[in-house]
């Protein structure tokens, strides 16, 4: 099940760039909770709806959000592992990377836990540190 766990996340990732909400949703579990970096602030995305105003968060905030997939990696079976994320908004710098609005990726060394149940995605969590992350799976960088 490890190896068909990835692909239902390579395939959210895909439906995340191309911001079809809909077809993300289909691989995701009627109760999916998304955590992001600022949940303390903004609280936990729990559910279709939830998920839905995510989208349009990060459409009104960073239009040209982007994920990359720099490795997708099975963590026992049900987790999967993604590192690296890129995107672009205007001058921001991040430590040593800067990402700009020129057509090339900028890269964050994040990372993303996905728990799934029953081949969906039922959690994610998102990490600013990938160290963060590789604990969260008890892995170390």
């Amino acid at each position: 099940m490890s190896q068909e766990n990835v692909e239902v996340v390579r395939r959210a990732i895909a439906a995340a760039n191309e911001r079809d909400v809909d077809r993300y949703l289909a691989l995701c579990s009627e109760d999916i909770e998304l955590q992001t970096p600022w949940t303390a602030v903004e609280g936990l995305y729990v559910g279709p709806d939830a998920i839905r105003r995510f989208f349009t968060d990060i459409r009104d905030t960073a239009r040209d959000f982007h994920l990359n997939i720099e490795r997708l990696e099975s963590i026992g079976s049900d987790r999967v592992l993604r590192a690296h994320v890129s995107g672009r908004a205007s001058g921001i710098t991040v430590g040593s990377e800067s990402l700009s609005s020129e057509p090339r990726h900028a890269g964050i060394p994040t990372g993303n836990v996905y728990d799934l149940s029953d081949g969906k995605i039922r959690r994610i969590r998102i990490f600013v540190d990938r160290g963060e992350a590789l604990e969260a799976v008890g892995l170390r960088e």
